[in-house]
């Protein structure tokens, strides 16, 4: 295959950002993508400093910061200002051990910091969505006969981890450490008696978490099932795969995207998405921030309280759809 002809650098009016970029390109090597995002980067400073009018070794911190405001007002993501100031960065770094920085005093963009990116709101279903996933029959597979004892088997198991997700808000891990009974080496286990689940969370903490009528009803129905596919007795996952072994997390993903699909839900769904649905869902009609944290196994309540955005977007949809005055626009 012929290789490509490298690209040159851009042209740049500042002799220090030209030599820099062929620097980039002959001694660092750099590919003709970074090249590119690097030549960019250092066109958008020149244009910046130039509307100043102050030259590039001229440039101070206060400088920088106004930039970084300038492009933010501009509509730059927070994400693309990072890479870009971490050009600039480079740029003045190199340019401090040359010949030619004799006017440089300081690298003026060394602690100046892009702004901080949004954090994006978690993925939840609708109520009638959730609930439609949690109660609908599983998604078995062409190779499987859904009349088949196999694919009631199958079906139950499902059934019952898409009751237990949504029902309990658990993570695909603590999941899929539940084991048949309470021990010391056990990750976590279910105490029907009780109701409740025990399970091994981040950061090596346990917790209990209440499960509800049909999480448990789902549960009975799956432990009838399960000896048909626990292929040794000693396999002490309380979710097994058709081979008998613990259940993987792709095979859940898998299991839990077609059954979403089955259902009539739009969105594709995966583990944690209940998770945020049972977290959101609860928000929505209890309020207690404090009570959900707890049930979630947070360790601060500053990562709980994304809930209260998606709450007040479900309060937003409410006022827009009912309210006389809302359509504003």
């Amino acid at each position: 295959m012929a290789r490509l002809p490298a690209q040159q650098p851009r042209a740049m009016s500042s002799p220090a950002i030209q030599r820099y970029l062929e620097h980039l390109r002959v001694e660092r090597r750099v590919s003709a993508h970074t090249l590119t995002a690097y030549g960019d980067a250092l066109a958008r400073l020149e244009k910046l400093a130039d509307a100043a009018q102050r030259p590039l070794d001229a440039l101070q911190s206060a400088h920088i910061q106004r930039f970084a405001a300038q492009m933010h007002g501009a509509g730059l993501g927070a994400r693309s200002i990072a890479l870009t100031l971490s050009g600039w960065r480079g740029f003045y770094r190199w340019w401090s051990l040359q010949a030619d920085a004799a006017n440089l005093s300081s690298n003026p963009v060394d602690g100046v910091r892009a702004p901080r990116a949004a954090r994006p709101l978690p993925k939840a279903l609708a109520v009638d969505e959730a609930v439609a996933l949690a109660t609908s029959e599983s998604s078995i597979g062409d190779d499987v006969e859904p009349a088949s004892e196999e694919g009631a088997a199958l079906a139950a198991r499902d059934h019952a981890i898409a009751e237990l997700l949504y029902g309990c808000g658990l993570r695909l891990g603590e999941l899929l450490g539940l084991d048949m009974v309470a021990g010391a080496e056990s990750a976590g286990w279910i105490d029907a008696d009780d109701a409740t689940a025990h399970v091994f969370g981040k950061g090596s903490k346990r917790r209990a978490v209440p499960v509800g009528g049909p999480a448990l009803t789902a549960l009975q129905q799956w432990l009838l099932h399960r000896p048909l596919l626990a292929g040794t007795p000693d396999c002490g996952a309380l979710f097994v795969s058709r081979l008998g072994n613990r259940l993987s997390p792709n095979q859940l993903r898998s299991r839990l995207k077609a059954q979403g699909d089955r259902a009539g839900v739009a969105t594709p769904v995966h583990p944690h998405m209940l998770r945020h649905s049972y977290a959101s869902h609860l928000l929505q009609s209890s309020g207690d921030l404090r009570g959900v944290q707890e049930l979630l196994g947070h360790a601060s309540i500053a990562t709980t309280q994304v809930y209260t955005r998606l709450d007040f977007q479900h309060l937003a949809k409410v006022y827009d759809a009912a309210h006389p005055r809302a359509k504003r626009k």
